[in-house]
């Protein structure tokens, strides 16, 4: 059993939890993600590490409410214990050799752009990080980006705090005046698909990562699949870091969409079955 050591809600439907798991702290790395089950009759969710502490053995995990199981884990609290909660998973980032990088979070996106920023820093790298949320509201981890970044810009769509505009908009700002060696960009698939498109315009090497993509985190699913350079990946076994260059966004927004459409027919479908009166 994996007990919970600290939960917090960092706006109204994003939470932090930490969970005391000594082996999986001991081992993972910034870009890796774990399975959690919350009791055992529950299902395996992916989650990638927003954060660890090798010494005390805690691995912290950022989620948005938005089904059942994460609504059964906001319902948890500190104390509590965790059915399962196995990894690492999936690969590293390769950070070694970078001096200065630019590391770009969306919304939820953040919680995993921390910790590549995180490391960068104490590996002595020169870190500029662009956060960008819809509004003020949104906003998470501004004092923990701030603690290991050179630089922190935060970007809201209504300008309700920070910059008023897009990320892209700061990374092309930012490149025409710095020549860097890495851009990680993570979160929603549209924004990393023209985060690529901006730093193509500046000759910069970028890594995105895939981790929205992952639904039962081994790749048996298929639902992770996606074309990079040609050649058919899978998030959460070749992933969930790829060269942004060289991933087929088109295509994996087509398929998303595909099954957004079937998604809401289900839900309809499964709405007037259960509105039937039964003779």
């Amino acid at each position: 059993m994996f007990e919970i050591i600290e939960k917090k809600f960092l706006n109204p439907t994003v939470v932090k939890m930490t969970v005391n798991a000594p082996l999986v702290a001991k081992k993972i790395k910034p870009g890796q993600f774990i399975i959690l089950v919350a009791h055992e009759k529950g299902e395996r969710v992916p989650f990638t590490v927003a954060d660890f502490d090798r010494e005390k053995g805690h691995v912290t995990v950022i989620y948005q409410i938005v089904g059942a199981t994460t609504m059964l884990l906001s319902e948890m609290n500190e104390g509590d214990c965790l059915s399962d909660f196995a990894g690492p998973l999936g690969n590293p980032t390769k950070l070694e050799g970078v001096k200065r990088a630019v590391v770009i979070g969306g919304g939820l996106g953040c919680a995993i752009a921390y910790p590549q920023a995180k490391a960068l820093s104490n590996n002595g790298c020169e870190v500029d990080i662009i956060a960008g949320f819809k509004n003020r509201d949104l906003v998470i981890l501004e004092e923990e980006m701030k603690a290991v970044s050179n630089n922190l810009y935060i970007t809201t769509d209504d300008g309700s705090y920070g910059e008023k505009g897009l990320v892209t908009d700061k990374l092309r700002l930012l490149a025409s005046k710095k020549k860097y060696d890495l851009v990680i960009a993570i979160g929603p698939v549209i924004m990393m698909k023209f985060c690529e498109m901006a730093a193509r315009e500046f000759d910069l090497p970028i890594i995105v990562s895939l981790n929205p993509m992952m639904i039962d985190g081994t790749g048996m699913c298929g639902g992770c699949r996606v074309r990079v350079g040609g050649e058919v990946k899978f998030a959460c076994v070749d992933g969930p870091d790829f060269d942004g260059h060289l991933v087929d966004f088109d295509s994996l927004m087509k398929r998303n969409r595909s099954y957004a459409e079937e998604e809401q027919k289900g839900v309809a479908k499964h709405k007037c079955r259960i509105g039937r009166t039964e003779p």
